[in-house]
C-alpha cells in the first residue's frame, strides 16, 4: 500500500508518479520474465534468442563404388590446426555454447561443488613394495594433479618426493604424465610428459641420488611405452609415425647422444602397434605387435640388452596370444585351436621353439568361462576372468595345479589387479568395487585364502551405501538377444511410474566391457533424483568373446539396437520416460550415440556425445588419419564395396536428415590424435541446416587438449559438472 504525504510538493509528487508508473509497467511483465527463469539456476536469458553460428557450405563430392556423398563441411578438416576460418567457427561455437549454457552457471557450480565435496581431496595411496623401498603417489587439496614418493626400507622412513607433477605443470594447460618406471637398482627416475593432449610425449630421466635432471638423456616425441634392462642404463622405448600408429623400438643408452639411438624394431604392417612390457621376476622384456586381431610376441633377456629379441611364435590371422614367465616355464593364453573364450597353455622354456606349438601343453580351457589376462607369481597364476557378464578373480597353484576363484561380496561388482611389484610373493593385492560400494583395494594370501582390506575409497558427505539400491535388468533385442542393463539409484525413488529422470550410458566397441563400478561424481545425479544405468550391449566384451564379435564389422548394427532395445525396455518397464532419458558415450561410445540419435531420436530427451567418432565413412576412407588402417579389423574398410554399404547404413554423419532430434550437446578436443575434432564438428554444421526442432544442439571444442579431456582433477570435474548440468536442464526433475 502506497502513502502520500498530503502536503507533499508538485515536483515530488510528478517523481512519485513516474515511479509508480515505472513500477506497475515492472510488474506487467514480471510474469514473463519469470517464465523464462530456470528453477536450477535462478537466472533469467535473454528474450533475444541467439542465433548459432552458420558454417559455410563449400562443394566436395566423394565419388566411391558409384555412389556420391555430398560433403560441404570437408573443409572443417584442418589437421595442422592452422586455418584460421576454422578455428574462427570452432570459437563462434563455443561463444555460442557459453551463452547457451550461462543459465545453468550455477547448477555447474553446484554440480562441481556436489562432486568435490565427496572427494578426499589429500589423500595417498597404499605403498607398495619393489626391492625393498615403499613406493606410493599422494595429493594435496587445491593441487591438480598427484605427488609421486617414496620411503626407503621402511614405511616408517622420511618420505622422498620423487615427482611433483604440479611443478612440472605449474605452466602449462595441459599436462599428462606418461612412462613412470624407476630403474632396477631404484637410483634413476625415467618419466614422459605429454603438455599438448596429442599423446607425443618428452622421455626424461631423473637420477634420484641428486635430484637433478640429465638433460643430455632426454628425448623428444616419444610414445608411453617403455622399459629399463637389468643394467640400469640401458633402455627401450616407442615412436609413432604419422598416423599416431607406434612403429618403432628404440634402444638408449643412459650417457650416449639420444640422436645415435638405434631402432630395433619397425612394424610396416599399419595394423600392427608395437608395445613393451617386463615380467614379474623381471627376466624378460617381451616387444608385442597386436592388431586388433593378431599378436605377435618377441623377448630378450632383460640382462642382456645387446641381444637380440627372439620370436615367440610367428603371427597368424585372428589368433591371438599373451605370454608370461615363471621358474623356467612359459604360460600362454591364446584362442588357438577355436578356443573362443582363450585357453590356459605352457610350455618350458628349455623346449620352446618358435617354429612349434604342438608341445604347448594345455592346461585349463572353460568355453563358458572368457580368460582376459593373468599375473605370474613364484608359486602362483592369477588369472582374470569374465563368466555371466562379471569380472572374476581366479588363483591356481602352480605346484598343485589346484584352482580356486576368489569369492566376492556382491553378484553385480567389478575386481580387477591392484599394483603387484614382487615376484617372491604368496599375496596378490586386488581392487574391488561396485555400483553402491566404493574402490577397495584388498591383500589376498593365495595359499591361505586369508584376505585384508588395505584402503577403500572415502566418500565423504555423509554417504551410506544403504541409502541406495541397484539391479539388473534384460531388456530383449531385435533378434531375441537378451541385454544385460546395470542399474542403480536412491531408494525411495518412485521408479514405476516413468517420472524419473535417467542416465543410460554405454561404449560396445573392441570387447571393452562397461562394468558397474563405484563412481562418486554420479552420486550428484542419484541424490537429484535420477536413475543411473549402463547397458552392457554387443561390441563390448561383458558376455565372452562372442558378444564382443557380434557387435563389429558387419554385424555393428546389433550395437545401436541393442541399446534402443534397452531403452525401450527401461521407459517400458517405468524406469523413466523418453523426455526424462538422457543418454551419453565417449568416442566409439560416441559412435553410438550418433547412430541411435539417427535410428530412434524419439526415445530420447537429451544426448550428450563426448569426442564422438561420428564422421565413420570419412575417416575410414583416409589410411593417413590416426587409428584407420589398424580399424579396418573392428569397423572394415569402406573402400570394400560391402563394408561401404553396410557403414552407410549407420554412420551419423551421412544419416542425419531433415527431422527432430533431442537436446544434443557434443564435445570435441582440438588436439585429440583419436577422434578429430572435425568430426563432431561437421555433424553439429550439418544438422544446424536440417534439423526441424528448437531444442538445443552444442558443441564445446577444448582448444588445448585431446581425447581423455582434462588433465587436472578439478578442471575434470568441472568438465563433469558441465555435462551434467546440461543433462539435468533438460531431462531433469
Amino acid at each position: 500500500m502506497w502513502v502520500w504525504a498530503v502536503r507533499e510538493p508538485q515536483r515530488h509528487r510528478l517523481n512519485r508518479i513516474i515511479f509508480l508508473l515505472c513500477v506497475v509497467f515492472a510488474i506487467s511483465i514480471l510474469p514473463s520474465a519469470l517464465a523464462s527463469c530456470t528453477s536450477d539456476s535462478g537466472l533469467c536469458e535473454m528474450s533475444e534468442p541467439l542465433s548459432p553460428p552458420v558454417a559455410a557450405k563449400k562443394p566436395q563430392t566423394l565419388e566411391i563404388h558409384g555412389h556420391k556423398i555430398e560433403d560441404p563441411y570437408h573443409w572443417l578438416k584442418d589437421r595442422e590446426h592452422e586455418d584460421e576460418e576454422v578455428l574462427d567457427y570452432l570459437e563462434d561455437e563455443n561463444e555460442y555454447t557459453e551463452a547457451k549454457t550461462a543459465h545453468l552457471k550455477k547448477l555447474q557450480d553446484e554440480l562441481y561443488h556436489d562432486m568435490l565435496k565427496r572427494i578426499k581431496e589429500t589423500d595417498s595411496s597404499v605403498p607398495y613394495q619393489y626391492n625393498g623401498n615403499f613406493y606410493y603417489k599422494r595429493t594435496e587439496e587445491g593441487k591438480q594433479y598427484p605427488i609421486y614418493c617414496r620411503k626407503k626400507g621402511s614405511v616408517d622412513a622420511p618420505e622422498e618426493i620423487l615427482l611433483d607433477q604440479n611443478e612440472i605443470a605449474k605452466d602449462l594447460h595441459f599436462c599428462s604424465l606418461g612412462v613412470y618406471d624407476i630403474s632396477p637398482d631404484q637410483n634413476i627416475l625415467a618419466y614422459s610428459i605429454d603438455d599438448e593432449g596429442d599423446e607425443f610425449h618428452v622421455l626424461y630421466f631423473k637420477d634420484l641420488r641428486t635430484g637433478e635432471i640429465i638433460e643430455s638423456d632426454t628425448i623428444e616425441e616419444t610414445e608411453y611405452s617403455f622399459e629399463w634392462a637389468n643394467d640400469n642404463k640401458t633402455v627401450f622405448y616407442t615412436t609413432m609415425d604419422d598416423a599416431n600408429r607406434p612403429d618403432k623400438v628404440w634402444k638408449h643408452v643412459l650417457g650416449t647422444d639420444p640422436e645415435q639411438d638405434e631402432v630395433i624394431f619397425e612394424e610396416k604392417d599399419q595394423r600392427f602397434n608395437l608395445g613393451l612390457s617386463k615380467t614379474l621376476d623381471e627376466k624378460y622384456i617381451f616387444l608385442e605387435s597386436s592388431s586388433q586381431v593378431t599378436t605377435e610376441i618377441w623377448f630378450l633377456d632383460a640382462n642382456q640388452p645387446n641381444g637380440e629379441f627372439k620370436l615367440f611364435a610367428a603371427r597368424k590371422q585372428n589368433i591371438e596370444y599373451e605370454i608370461d614367465h615363471q621358474n623356467g616355464i612359459w604360460w600362454i593364453i591364446t584362442n588357438k585351436d577355436g578356443a573362443k573364450n582363450f585357453k590356459l597353455m605352457k610350455v618350458a622354456v628349455a623346449e620352446h621353439d618358435a617354429k612349434r606349438e604342438d608341445n604347448w601343453q594345455e592346461v585349463s580351457y572353460r568355453p563358458q568361462v572368457k580368460l582376459d589376462g593373468m599375473e605370474a607369481f613364484k608359486g602362483h597364476l592369477a588369472l582374470w576372468e569374465r563368466e555371466h557378464g562379471y569380472s572374476q578373480l581366479t588363483i591356481m597353484n602352480t605346484a598343485t595345479g589346484e584352482f580356486h576363484r576368489v569369492e566376492l561380496p556382491e553378484q553385480s561388482h567389478v575386481v580387477g589387479s591392484g599394483t603387484n611389484a614382487q615376484f617372491d610373493s604368496t599375496v596378490i593385492r586386488f581392487t574391488y568395487s561396485s555400483f553402491s560400494t566404493p574402490s577397495q583395494l584388498w591383500e589376498y594370501d593365495m595359499n591361505t585364502r586369508e584376505r585384508k582390506l588395505l584402503k577403500q575409497e572415502e566418500v565423504l558427505g555423509g554417504y551410506d551405501p544403504k541409502d541406495y539400491e541397484s539391479a539388473r535388468e534384460e531388456a530383449i533385442s531385435h533378434d531375441g538377444t537378451k541385454v544385460p542393463v546395470s542399474l542403480v539409484w536412491k531408494k525411495g525413488l518412485n521408479r514405476m511410474d516413468g517420472s524419473n529422470p535417467m542416465l543410460l550410458e554405454a561404449y560396445g566397441s573392441y570387447g571393452v566391457s562397461s562394468d558397474p563400478s563405484f563412481d562418486s561424481k554420479v552420486l550428484c545425479l542419484l541424490d537429484r533424483g535420477f536413475v543411473y544405468g549402463v547397458a552392457h550391449i554387443r561390441g563390448g566384451g561383458e558376455m565372452g568373446r562372442q558378444w564382443y564379435e557380434d557387435g563389429k564389422l558387419l554385424t555393428k548394427r546389433n550395437t545401436f539396437l541393442d541399446f534402443i532395445a534397452s531403452a525401450r525396455h527401461l521407459i517400458e518397464k517405468k524406469f523413466t520416460s523418453p523426455k526424462r532419458l538422457a543418454i551419453t558415450g565417449a568416442s566409439a561410445g560416441g559412435l553410438l550415440m550418433g547412430a541411435v540419435m539417427n535410428m530412434a531420436p524419439e526415445l530420447f530427451g537429451a544426448i550428450v556425445a563426448e569426442v564422438p567418432f561420428v564422421d565413420a565413412i570419412n575417416t575410414m576412407l583416409d589410411p593417413t588419419l590416426p587409428l584407420t588402417v589398424g580399424e579396418y579389423e573392428e569397423w572394415g574398410n569402406p573402400q570394400d564395396k560391402e563394408y561401404y554399404e553396410y557403414m552407410l547404413t549407420y554412420s551419423p554423419y551421412e544419416n542425419a536428415k531433415a527431422r527432430a532430434y533431442p537436446a544434443m550437446l557434443f564435445t570435441a578436443g582440438l588436439n585429440d590424435p583419436r577422434v578429430a575434432y572435425w568430426e563432431p564438428a561437421k555433424l553439429v554444421a550439418k544438422l544446424r541446416t536440417i534439423k526441424t526442432d528448437e531444442n538445443d544442439l552444442l558443441l564445446k571444442t577444448e582448444m588445448e587438449e585431446g581425447h581423455g579431456g582434462a588433465s587436472g582433477r578439478y578442471d575434470f570435474l568441472k568438465e563433469i559438472a558441465f555435462n551434467y548440468a546440461f543433462i539435468i536442464d533438460h531431462v531433469g526433475k
